[in-house]
């Protein structure tokens, strides 16, 4: 059973990494810090943030890809396309997720961070992992920019391993 859980996280940091090293190939070449764009009020980004991710986990639960798909950055779109529906993506055919559920939104240096909890059962083996979405804007629109498992510094509810 710890090799299960094991190769489930493992799986899900690969996945949480890859979108951040694909974005960090288009980055560089320029001393110059990048523009910000306006910040919206903190009450708009929570909720637009809580919004994106909800939908996401919605989509995870129904097993609904394209809907999923239709919550993430253009810059994850190749990213999801090869691994969510492979044996540990999101959206992985011997998945079932019976419960995710949004525990905190807060500022964060790439976006609004979203932590959450997800119970996936495989089988008759269950865990519940946290995770944290970052949500940045894109334009006039929101939409989710990275996935990775939430550890002690990144989430209020995450509890140490034992």
């Amino acid at each position: 059973m710890g090799g299960t859980h094991r190769r489930l996280a493992g799986a899900a940091a690969a996945l949480a990494i890859l979108p951040l090293v694909l974005a960090g190939c288009g980055l560089g070449g320029s001393d110059e810090e990048p523009a910000k764009p306006d910040r919206a009020p903190a009450e708009e980004a929570s909720a637009k943030s809580r919004e994106r991710v909800q939908a996401y986990l919605d989509a995870m639960i129904a097993k609904d890809a394209a809907a999923g798909r239709s919550q993430l950055c253009a810059t994850m779109h190749d990213a999801f396309d090869a691994a969510a529906t492979g044996p540990n993506g999101d959206f992985a055919d011997h998945f079932e997720v019976p419960q995710a559920e949004i525990t905190d939104i807060r500022s964060g240096p790439h976006g609004q961070e979203v932590n959450v909890s997800i119970s996936v059962t495989a089988g008759s083996r269950k865990a519940t992992r946290p995770l944290v979405f970052t949500v940045t804007r894109d334009g006039a629109d929101w939409c989710i920019a990275g996935e990775a498992p939430a550890t002690a510094a990144t989430s209020p509810t995450a509890k140490p391993a034992a």
